[in-house]
């Protein structure tokens, strides 16, 4: 029997909810640790200094987390035999980056071409990927990996133009493990070069403390304002996602306090739980740190990960505008009382005693800004972190803390590696048997030129796809198939990839998945299809952004400062009249006539012109709008103001939250 000293594993590193038990549950806990620290590592390593291979780097990296994937996985299973097999699995998995990085040079001069012994390890890689998938994300990815082996495989029984030659497993294993363009390929190396790093990054500034500040941060704007806590939900979620890119994760860390706190003042389970998730969504979205989609949006576009941040800051806070606006009118309706515990006093407080929490992501942002490249400067971002990380006892982590920074990071992306490294093999496929090309030309077809139309399949199929698959897959999948359709009928690439990056999103909080709004419920104690429901309502800027982008390029800062301003300025006011149409209040409760009279003005502001129109095509219709706008809203809050001039009680006119 192997000992294990009590020391090597220290209790906050043990796995949870593990069923081995003694000495093996010692292993398994002191392997995971390894490869996640030894993972890191490597990752760090090769952001900064940039010297290895990207073959190499990629395999290396994906063996050392699908191998403590594998173990994450086993840990979960009561029967030893299974437990072993994935422990068997596991050191499969750890094979090919190291075979890679000895016969690299022997491969470079061969050419690529695979021999038996390659093949022998491919079988193993496609096995882990497929094990690995099938246990972390689930079955539809899985079929979709088999379904593109099976048409590379038996293309050649395939009739008419969809049809092609077939490819031995020789020619597979060259292009989908041998090369650059399988399973190591483009997503891979996204997933190495930023969504591990970042994704480390944002771990360690929430074991700080980052994340509290946040909060804080959110109170003492908000707190004394009526609502105050569905607000602070609304902008705490949004600054905990500029470092998080997880709606789901935003939700268990920031919802267990905020959703309490709104069920305390008045906020219905439901309409709480739908405010926490909608809000948590906006981190997906946001810079400076967005979802992993966005970093393979840049490498994918060619274009630096800075202008793709910039590209979406308009639209993401047209997202978070709608959400404060909606949330504010609800809390108006509902006259809810306000936190008290909040305010500036809590504001100077955060700042004061744990502003320089911030200082990392600031950091963060001026590097950017500088030029420098995004891994080199979250790498320096990780130095400023344990810079000031000892300067408070509460903020100190010692080396044990370090290393559990390690391990949750590598819990937090299995799911996205495994993602892109199926994602890399039906791309390879796709790319090998030119048929991402003909399913683009099909999109053409079906959308019978009409660009709209094609607007709306992609959006559907962009949806569909976020319905079963991670973001990263949905919109890797998506920007291979259908942005170049988009493209060609003159869309520019960064509206087209936009497009679909929007609506691969949408599915956190849209029925029937909606595992954001799942998340909220579970803590609101609320329906989670009705939650569900209510977040899209709150969330609606996310359905409808993206349509803006076709008609308002300048939402993307595409165009002159002065259509950019224009274009952020009709979108603003678009969003915010069809969030008070939703609501049915303002002042006072609204009429049902009202209600129409605003959304119709919502959507004259928001007019698709043709960008050939004349000026005055542009102009008369958002000018009507406006004054249709400005004279129902304005009645509406005179109306308002006068109805409660006299004496208006609160509901709730002792209710405080401490």
């Amino acid at each position: 029997m192997i000992r294990v000293p009590r020391f090597a594993v220290p209790d906050r590193l043990r796995l949870a909810d593990s069923a081995a038990k003694g000495g093996e549950a010692l292993v398994l806990s002191l392997a995971f640790t390894l490869l996640a620290a030894a993972t890191t590592g490597l990752v760090i390593y090769g952001a900064y200094f940039g010297t290895i291979t990207a073959l190499v780097l990629r395999s290396l990296f994906f063996s050392g987390v699908a191998a403590a994937g594998l173990l994450w996985v086993a840990r979960r299973f009561r029967s030893p035999a299974l437990r072993a097999l994935f422990y068997v699995l596991a050191a499969v998995a750890l094979v090919p980056g190291p075979y890679l990085q000895h016969i690299y040079f022997d491969l470079v001069m061969s050419g690529g071409m695979s021999g038996p012994f390659d093949r022998l390890i491919f079988v193993g890689l496609l096995l882990v990927v497929l094990v690995l998938v099938r246990l972390i994300v689930g079955w539809p990815l899985v079929l979709l990996v088999l379904v593109a082996l099976a048409y590379a495989w038996f293309g050649d029984a395939i009739p008419g133009k969809y049809g092609h030659g077939g490819y031995d497993l020789a020619r597979l294993t060259s292009t989908l493990m041998l090369s650059t363009e399988g399973v190591y390929g483009l997503p891979m190396g996204v997933a190495v070069e930023y969504i591990f790093l970042f994704a480390l990054l944002g771990t360690f500034l929430m074991r700080i403390g980052t994340g509290e500040v946040f909060v804080d941060i959110a109170r003492g704007l908000t707190g004394r304002v009526q609502g105050g806590p569905g607000l602070s939900a609304a902008v705490s979620s949004t600054l905990l996602g500029t470092i998080n890119g997880s709606a789901v994760a935003n939700v268990v860390t920031t919802g267990t306090f905020t959703i309490p706190l709104m069920k305390r003042v008045g906020y219905s389970a439901v309409l709480a739980g739908a405010i926490e998730a909608a809000a948590s969504s906006a981190g997906q979205i946001l810079p400076p740190i967005m979802g992993a989609a966005a970093f393979l949006m840049a490498e994918i576009l060619g274009v630096p990960y800075g202008q793709i941040a910039v590209a979406a800051l308009a639209p993401g806070l047209l997202y978070v505008l709608a959400l404060i606006v909606a949330v504010r009118l609800e809390a108006g309706r509902l006259d809810l009382a306000r936190d008290e515990g909040g305010g500036f006093g809590l504001l100077r407080d955060a700042l004061v005693k744990r502003g320089y929490l911030l200082l990392p992501l600031i950091g963060l942002i001026v590097l950017l800004v500088l030029g420098y490249t995004p891994t080199r400067a979250a790498v320096l971002c990780l130095v400023f972190g344990l810079l000031i990380m000892p300067w408070r006892r509460s903020t100190r982590l010692g080396p044990t803390g370090l290393v559990e920074v390690c391990c949750e990071t590598m819990v937090s992306v299995l799911p996205i590696v495994a993602a892109v490294a199926a994602a890399g093999v039906v791309i390879g496929v796709l790319n090998l048997t030119g048929m991402g090309l003909m399913l683009s030309g099909l999109i053409l077809e079906l959308g019978g030129q009409n660009l709209w139309l094609t607007l709306l399949l992609t959006a559907l199929a962009s949806f569909v796809l976020g319905m079963g698959l991670p973001t990263s897959a949905a919109y890797l999948l998506l920007a291979v198939l259908v942005a170049p359709a988009l493209v060609r009928m003159g869309l520019p690439a960064i509206v087209a990839h936009m497009f679909i990056f929007y609506y691969g999103l949408v599915s956190a909080i849209t029925p029937p998945v909606a595992l954001a709004a799942y998340a909220a419920a579970s803590i609101s104690g609320a329906d989670a299809n009705r939650t569900a429901v209510e977040a899209v309502r709150l969330g609606f800027a996310k359905l409808l952004v993206p349509f803006l982008f076709v008609t308002m390029p300048g939402l993307l800062m595409i165009g002159s400062g002065l259509e950019i301003g224009l274009s952020i300025l009709f979108a603003a006011t678009g969003v915010a009249a069809i969030s008070v149409a939703f609501a049915g209040w303002c002042g006072r409760p609204l009429a049902a006539s009202e209600r129409i009279l605003i959304f119709v003005a919502a959507l004259l502001v928001l007019a698709p012109v043709p960008v050939a129109a004349p000026v005055l095509a542009n102009v008369l219709p958002r000018a009507a709008g406006l004054v249709l706008l400005g004279i129902v809203v304005g009645r509406a809050l005179g109306s308002g103001r006068e109805r409660n001039r006299p004496n208006r009680m609160s509901r709730n006119p002792k209710k405080k939250v401490a």
